[in-house]
């Protein structure tokens, strides 16, 4: 049998984030009424699910697919429930993520230009 004691001590992990990053993970954990080690925790458990799941050289639990039933079961936990818009939440929170890294990657290659006079984005015209 498992040492109680042993499965229930605690001990500190440190890690270096860019500061946008924190506060995505922030807003998220907020969002999902979690602290930001609980969220921080969930997120690690879950990626090592998917690592599990997966094997090397594969495409995943669902190959050929958007992996929506991946990204489900990487906000679920066995500890917690969630409701639907939590789900939903976590989901467009992971978009929104990966919507400003690209945008932020397209200004940064000057292929997109943003214009808070315009309020909005645009493509950046070429000489070609």
């Amino acid at each position: 049998m498992a040492d109680t004691a042993a499965e229930t001590d605690r001990t500190v992990v440190k890690t270096y984030v860019p500061e946008y990053q924190k506060a995505a993970w922030r807003d998220h954990a907020d969002a999902l009424d979690m602290s930001q080690s609980e969220f921080v925790r969930a997120m690690v458990q879950a990626g090592r699910r998917r690592f599990d799941r997966e094997e090397p050289g594969s495409e995943g639990s669902s190959p050929g697919g958007d992996g929506l039933e991946d990204r489900v079961l990487d906000v679920l936990s066995a500890d917690d429930h969630r409701s639907w818009d939590q789900i939903r939440q976590a989901l467009v929170s992971d978009l929104d993520d990966r919507l400003d890294e690209a945008l932020r990657d397209l200004q940064e290659q000057n292929a997109v230009a943003h214009s808070g006079r315009h309020g909005g984005y645009r493509l950046v015209e070429t000489d070609e």
